[in-house]
């Protein structure tokens, strides 16, 4: 006769380790942010307390990289594009806002239209798209000649000047700004709006009380993704500014480039990195991602 035989595993042995299916799923995306993100930042905050012209990351640590940017006047780079990514912000935030209420209000093929308006610059290359607006508002330029010819007088030269770095800016980050709030809008209700004009509201109280507080997710991200990306703005300053006012982005690039000074280059780029994940930080405190992708 058989029997059957119970092995019970003791209560003290230890116990295998076994990753979860998410975490599995998960290891190629922190694999790639160790070595494609992480590392980077690390090796950029070790050559930033190099000695002066040091190329490698082990030398002796010291501050003067830091110092030599307060002393030789970097600050105003850093001045000019912070004030360029909150005006940037701000103006995107005026122009999308209403164009994504209007994508959202239509249906069918004028929302596909204008979406498409939106999307298809993406699909040309930033560098090209800014030539080509260098080439229309320059002078004997497209702008200037058309209006010569018609009118007998020109517009002039409309680059090399802060609006026009602001123009390209704007143009180019503007679907950045556009969809985040266009996220955030699909958080408002149309029963909740409808509700509030059949109790009276106007359009401004249902503006402030309703769309506004319901949006905000949206527009929080909107508006930290584009002063991101416009505090390292580069192009938009040398094709349309052509050196009318000098970045913080240039002076990064200059210093890795032609003045060779690796450590301040990486100071510069520390000092960037702190004035962004500052932003990151204050906006991530008021946005509730779980709301916004519908978990509560």
């Amino acid at each position: 006769m058989n029997e059957s035989v119970i092995v019970t595993q003791p209560e003290n042995s230890p116990r295998r380790f076994k990753l979860s299916a998410g975490a599995l799923c998960a290891a190629p995306l922190l694999v790639l942010l160790v070595f494609g993100f992480f590392g980077p930042m690390a090796m950029v905050a070790l050559y930033s307390v190099q000695p002066r012209g040091s190329f490698s990351p082990f030398g002796t640590p010291t501050l003067e990289n830091y110092v030599d940017i307060i002393e030789q006047s970097f600050y105003i780079s850093f001045g000019w594009s912070t004030f360029l990514a909150l005006l940037t912000t701000a103006i995107l935030l005026l122009v999308c806002y209403p164009l994504a209420l209007a994508i959202k209000r239509y249906s069918g093929s004028k929302a596909d239209l204008l979406t498409l308006l939106v999307v298809a610059p993406l699909f040309v290359a930033e560098n090209i798209r800014l030539q080509g607006w260098v080439l229309f508002l320059d002078k004997g330029g497209f702008l200037d000649g058309s209006l010569t010819y018609l009118f007998d007088f020109g517009s002039g030269s409309l680059v090399n000047t802060v609006p026009a770095i602001v123009f390209g800016m704007v143009y180019v980050y503007l679907p950045f700004m556009l969809f985040p709030v266009l996220l955030g809008l699909a958080n408002v209700p149309a029963d909740v709006t409808d509700a509030a004009l059949d109790l009276g509201a106007n359009r401004w109280r249902r503006f402030c009380d309703i769309e506004l507080p319901l949006a905000m997710p949206g527009i929080l991200i909107g508006s930290l993704l584009c002063f991101v990306i416009s505090l390292g703005a580069f192009s938009e300053s040398k094709f349309l500014g052509k050196g009318v006012i000098v970045t913080i982005a240039q002076d990064i690039e200059s210093a890795f480039t032609f003045g060779q000074n690796w450590p301040r280059g990486s100071a510069l780029s520390v000092l960037v990195i702190i004035i962004a994940g500052t932003a990151v930080f204050l906006a991530l405190r008021r946005i509730d991602l779980d709301r916004m992708l519908g978990r509560q």
